[in-house]
């Protein structure tokens, strides 16, 4: 591929020069139209171009004007221009003016200056925007020069992220792909064109288009397309034979850019995308955006996922703890790369010490703190109770008691749906932790509260690892019931929830995500199997091995008969559950749980959390097993 031109600055600012020669004589010229009155104030002509030349090059330099790769030249490099010309030509009138009344020239007609500025705004920037235009002509005949061998992509969206990509695949040509045209539903955008590519459908006459332009390629360049739109394109591309890729979702782009290095091949979380809500980004400005911000868990998948979209709200301080030294260090990697500026303290602490964790609290001073460490893996907290109980609920209370120590005014603490009616250990510990939470909020009158989930897509242990080991093992991928159904979410989009629920919370408020419909897992494991390039039943077998007894066909995200509320966001309820334990009583049943585990009572626990959390029924269900779907 040919380089594009490089004309570095030191020459573009020898040109200038000239140019600033050539604005002023040439005003000069077009007012006096080179008569004798040219020559009677030719001395203010000289005097001019001096301070032309010398206060605009210095305008210039301020503004940047010889720190650009003008080859690159866009609307933005243009409002460059036009304030740096505008800029030097004001201090220029001011300059002649302050002169003129020296007596040091024989006046000037002012009207120079106006006419000098439109010179100047004119060549200087068409002398920048003339680079751009070589390099698209260079590049240009470089892509028709190869166009036979590149592939053809098509690409659906023919939005801002379509005309992104569209212009990377044009200037990079080393990546093989040549846009023929666009798919986009708006009828506006129809027959129009993006960048010289001409939109040449709707989205439902894809199979149409795919034929008839030979296409090599598909790219789906819409963030905000909703799960159905991502499968109907994949299911036409699959049938086809076609490659395609997409744009991560709108959720996952927050803090990133659009570009093509974003593209990846289309995964579940694609085909369970909702259509994104309306964005209240002011509440978690508020919230976050000067503060001193501390993730628990900050190497877990919803830890981490929390520190992503935390760092683009410029919190003043960054601090990530956990207890787990290797993924403490892969999320400072990350984040550091993102945001290279932000102040991030990685903080190695377990939450079940907590004299350590009031020393960090000490040393920090934290301003918002998001609990999102805890033992998740239901079948091994099944088998290992009273280190269930020991991290979530005394990690809980000591990330709670540090809170109220240090009078941190914001705590969320991030729940799960599993501690409605508890059948396990997991869902009971996280049940008393949200208790902790809602009745140190009650007692300290500060904003803590507590978010509740279910399922979310592609975090560790969750099924979907499982099943993509399986079908890379051949199969068959195992499914307890046909019926089974579960509530899913991506990562992204839940904790995108969790800090717009951060930045409504008055204090004391349970909130509840409106994870959509529940997904049958049989449907999940199939479009998995499909993503795969297999065919469920043909290529992969999927194996019924029986519902346990005590486990749920399907979820529940509140008890029925209790109270829940919309909030300033649609896809987020209040709930308000009159069976949690508060005060002394709360603290009474947190002492004696905690005995029991250090014991290493399971038997004893299993009893106490039955006796004493609402629905639960932990002894009369089975343990899992280890690769079970919960």
């Amino acid at each position: 591929m040919k380089s594009k031109p490089n004309i570095r600055n030191r020459y573009v600012f020898l040109i200038d020069l000239v140019l600033i020669v050539f604005s002023v004589l040439g005003a000069y010229a077009l007012r006096l139209e080179m008569g004798a009155l040219f020559y009677f104030y030719l001395k203010s002509a000289y005097w001019m171009i001096g301070v032309s030349l010398v206060l605009k090059t210095i305008v210039y330099y301020t503004f940047g004007m010889y720190r650009r790769m003008w080859v690159y030249a866009s609307i933005k490099e243009l409002r460059l221009i036009v304030g740096a010309v505008t800029t030097a030509s004001v201090l220029v009138t001011g300059v002649m003016i302050f002169i003129s009344t020296l007596k040091v020239f024989n006046g000037f007609p002012r009207s120079v200056l106006i006419i000098d500025w439109l010179l100047s705004m004119v060549m200087v920037g068409g002398v920048r925007f003339m680079l751009r235009f070589l390099a698209e002509s260079m590049t240009s005949s470089s892509t028709n020069g190869k166009s036979h061998q590149a592939k053809r992509a098509l690409i659906v969206g023919a939005g801002d992220a379509g005309a992104l990509v569209v212009r990377e695949l044009q200037k990079n040509t080393e990546l093989n792909l040549n846009p023929v045209g666009f798919l986009d539903d708006n009828p506006g955008k129809q027959r129009q064109q993006i960048h010289g590519i001409p939109v040449i459908g709707n989205v439902t006459e894809m199979g149409k288009v795919l034929e008839q332009k030979r296409i090599d390629e598909v790219i789906i360049a819409i963030p905000s397309a909703g799960g159905k739109t991502i499968r109907m394109v994949a299911d036409i591309c699959r049938l086809k034979g076609i490659p395609f890729r997409t744009m991560p979702g709108i959720y996952e782009l927050l803090g990133g850019k659009v570009n093509i290095s974003r593209l990846r091949d289309v995964d579940i979380t694609d085909l369970l995308r909702r259509q994104p809500s309306h964005m209240k980004e002011e509440l978690v400005g508020y919230t976050l955006s000067g503060k001193t911000v501390v993730v628990t868990g900050a190497g877990g998948s919803i830890g981490r996922e929390l520190c992503r979209q935390i760092s683009r709200w410029n919190p003043s301080g960054l601090i990530l703890l956990g207890h787990g030294e290797n993924s403490i260090f892969e999320t400072l990697l990350e984040i550091q790369e993102l945001h290279p500026s932000l102040p991030i303290y990685p903080v190695i602490v377990d939450v079940r010490d907590s004299e350590r964790l009031e020393k960090v609290f000490s040393k920090h001073k934290p301003d918002v703190v998001f609990h999102a460490a805890a033992h998740k893996h239901v079948p091994l907290m099944e088998m290992n109770i009273d280190e269930a109980v020991n991290n979530n609920v005394r990690g809980t209370r000591n990330v709670v008691n540090a809170c109220v120590k240090f009078d941190i005014k914001h705590l969320v603490m991030i729940s799960t749906d599993k501690a409605i009616k508890p059948v396990n250990i997991m869902g009971a510990t996280k049940r008393f932790s949200e208790m902790i939470v809602l009745d140190a909020a009650k007692r300290t009158g500060n904003a803590y509260s507590v978010v509740r989930f279910g399922n979310v897509l592609g975090s560790r242990g969750s099924v979907v690892p499982l099943f993509k080991h399986q079908i890379a093992r051949g199969g068959p991928v195992t499914i307890t019931h046909p019926d089974m159904k579960r509530y899913f979410m991506t990562i992204p989009e839940a904790v995108y929830l969790v800090l717009q629920a951060a930045g409504m919370s008055k204090g004391g408020e349970m909130y509840v995500l409106n994870m959509g419909q529940q997904v049958k897992i049989v449907d999940l494991a199939e479009d998995l199997i499909r993503l795969s390039g297999l065919e469920p039943g043909k290529d992969i077998e999927i194996a019924f091995t029986g519902i346990r007894p005590g486990e749920k066909l399907s979820e529940d995200l509140w008890e029925e008969g209790n109270r829940f509320m919309p909030t300033q966001h649609p896809d987020i309820y209040q709930y308000d559950d009159p069976n949690n334990i508060m005060g002394e009583e709360l603290g009474d049943q947190i002492d004696q749980l905690l005995v029991l585990a250090d014991k290493g009572d399971s038997t004893e626990i299993v009893k106490f959390v039955d006796a004493n959390i609402p629905g639960s029924e932990l002894a009369a269900t089975p343990p899992p097993d280890l690769i079970s779907i919960d």
